[in-house]
């Protein structure tokens, strides 16, 4: 690395003109949407007395580059009857192709099999799909999605608790989805649901007031270490033989009653373990709005007096019900009184469609919660508050699974306690820097290197390693942890990727060309069949992301993310770029696959490397 810049400083991209920005708010069709509607058009005229959703999925290599396969259903639903002359599914496969409204999209058409429909790209197309981007910025390839306003709630965690690898798949995963859905255009209210409520505040605060009974005066200090201080708490709770229980339980009421002395502890431990949070979400870079336990109490009585007018609460055993689907209750009110999750979570529903009016609110937690959100979106849709399921506002629980160590059990550290989130986070930090070292002395590289730049270069591929090796698995499958392959340099990993991005980024800079200046004067040419078949599948990022966005699945951006970079290596395998008479186009190539590769990143919250 030079003097000039650290190695996670970013270039200028062309995106950043301002004729740019304002196409940007004019965004294109992807591709697939695009072939979806010729496609609809044709199955309108094949079979004009049936409404069909068209079938076509980018295709395997040899097989054209998208699919229709609506031939063989339509057979299977039109056999037997007397308004057809279909003879068979080839036959319909070849109707479609046929009432295939012209388009300067697809260069060929044929049928193969039974009654599959290729569809083959105009190169021409792809390259000048890829100049638009080039010219007008990544953002005119924003998916399309039916929303404009979206809740994501995701993260919370416990005030007075340390934030531990539980919360890990929370913050990741939920900052990801909020990422697709703003670069969607769509406004993302970050919503934080931390639990800053309930008994454990009694205890807190009354242990406070024991071992502190000038507390003000000493500040911070009283409470000091908020683990250490929440366990020695916990354990004077716990003893039987002292009177010490009854007394926080006195203290969580006279909280709940609104007494300043205790209203104004309450506030200071909610502050010590805040202040410990933000610290984590800006190593992260993960942005919320904290709208705590604590937010929707005021709601949390008009709230169930609205859904007991409607019939919906009843009395079981001392305990106030809604009764789901006639045999599953979901408690909103504990027979001592009190009220629960569900009554909060049905308070901030409500407040989160009537007053910030959400279209669509997403909640991530593990996949044990299921269960709950299930009573949950069935009551609201019981009170009338969710419409049926094809229409909006809508709910989802996004849930996911585990986070394992390596002997298959819940990730611990070997004292059997739950690992806290920032020493997870300094030894990927860690070990990433003694790996670039290692390398970088190897090289003969070292002495280019200021301290502050492997540092800064350690923490962005660390901490992106550690999020990619969560995102790119099926979120509702456990994962396994381990450093070892989440930092290794092979395979799909982040600190794969973030080699390959670089090595685009080293190729460009070694052409000395003004990438810019090359974006609106030249264009780009498919010779080599690499060339376009990387080309295609640049172009394929909007359909992508479409589809990560409707199905709350963000492993499909990763899936996209690798073979992207698989299919670039393919590329610079067979193409040379620098002093090749294609020099210019390949290079354009190259500035598109690291515009879209960057796109990805910031998606998944990843800081880009440019030099390693």
């Amino acid at each position: 690395m030079g003097d000039d810049e650290a190695s996670t400083s970013s270039p200028p991209d062309p995106q950043t003109q301002p004729q740019q920005l304002a196409a940007a708010e004019h965004g294109l069709e992807s591709v697939k949407r695009k072939l979806c509607r010729l496609v609809a058009s044709s199955l309108s005229a094949t079979v004009p007395g049936l409404d069909v959703e068209p079938m076509l999925e980018a295709s395997k290599a040899g097989f054209g580059d998208y699919q229709c396969n609506n031939a063989m259903s339509l057979f299977s639903s039109l056999r037997g009857s007397s308004d057809t002359n279909f003879q068979n599914p080839r036959a319909i496969g070849q109707a479609i192709l046929n009432n295939l409204p012209p388009s300067d999209i697809v260069e060929s058409t044929s049928v193969a099999g039974p009654g599959y429909v290729n569809i083959v790209i105009s190169s021409d197309w792809i390259a000048q799909r890829i100049q638009h981007m080039l010219i007008y910025g990544i953002k005119t390839w924003a998916p399309t999605l039916p929303i404009k306003r979206a809740v994501v709630d995701f993260s919370s965690p416990n005030i007075a608790k340390e934030m531990h690898v539980g919360h890990l798949r929370s913050t990741i995963i939920g900052d990801t989805v909020a990422r697709m859905f703003e670069f969607a255009n769509i406004e993302v209210l970050r919503r934080n649901h931390v639990g800053d409520w309930g008994t454990q505040f009694g205890m807190l605060i009354e242990f406070l007031f024991e071992q502190f009974p000038n507390w003000e005066e000493v500040g911070n200090q009283a409470i000091g270490d908020l683990q250490s201080f929440y366990k020695a708490s916990k354990e004077k709770f716990d003893n039987k033989e002292s009177d010490f229980k009854v007394k926080a339980q006195q203290a969580v009421v006279r909280l709940q009653q609104g007494e300043e002395r205790y209203r104004a502890a309450w506030k200071k431990i909610c502050e010590i373990s805040r202040n410990e949070f933000e610290s984590v979400y800006k190593r992260l870079s993960v942005e919320l709005e904290e709208k705590g336990e604590s937010f929707y109490n005021p709601y949390i009585l008009p709230v169930l007096e609205e859904l007991t007018k409607k019939g919906l609460v009843t009395e079981d055993k001392g305990a106030q019900i809604i009764l789901i689907e006639g045999q599953s209750a979901l408690i909103v009110v504990k027979k001592d009184g009190g009220f629960n999750y569900a009554s909060t979570d049905l308070a901030a529903l409500w407040y989160r469609l009537n007053v910030e009016k959400a279209e669509l609110i997403v909640y991530l937690t593990d996949v044990g919660q299921k269960l709950h959100f299930h009573k949950l979106f069935s009551a609201a849709s019981m009170a009338g508050w969710l419409p049926d399921q094809n229409e909006y506002p809508k709910t989802s629980h996004v849930g996911f699974g585990l986070v394992l160590g390596l002997d298959g059990k819940r990730f611990r550290t070997r004292c059997t306690e739950v690992v806290r989130l920032v020493d997870l986070l300094d030894e990927a930090k860690s070990q990433c820097k003694a790996q670039l070292i290692e390398r970088l002395t190897e090289n003969g590289k070292i002495a280019d290197w200021t301290n502050d730049e492997l540092d800064r270069t350690s923490e962005a591929i660390g901490l992106g390693a550690v999020k990619y090796a969560d995102l790119k698995n099926n979120r509702l499958t456990n994962y396994t942890f381990s450093f070892e392959k989440m930092l290794s340099d092979k395979g799909n990993t982040a600190v794969y990727l973030q080699y390959a991005h670089a090595r685009i980024c080293s190729i460009i800079e070694k052409a000395s060309k003004d990438i810019d200046e090359l974006t609106t004067k030249a264009s780009i040419t498919f010779i080599h069949a690499d060339e376009r078949a990387l080309g295609l599948h640049i172009i394929r990022f909007q359909e992508v992301l479409e589809q990560a966005c409707t199905d709350l699945f963000p492993h499909y951006l990763c899936d996209y993310l690798y073979s992207l970079s698989e299919a670039f290596s393919k590329f610079y395998t067979s193409c040379q770029v620098v002093g090749s008479p294609e020099e210019t186009s390949r290079l354009l190539l190259c500035q598109a696959t690291a515009v879209v590769m960057r796109q990805c990143f910031n998606l998944l919250g990843i800081t880009p490397v440019y030099k390693l």
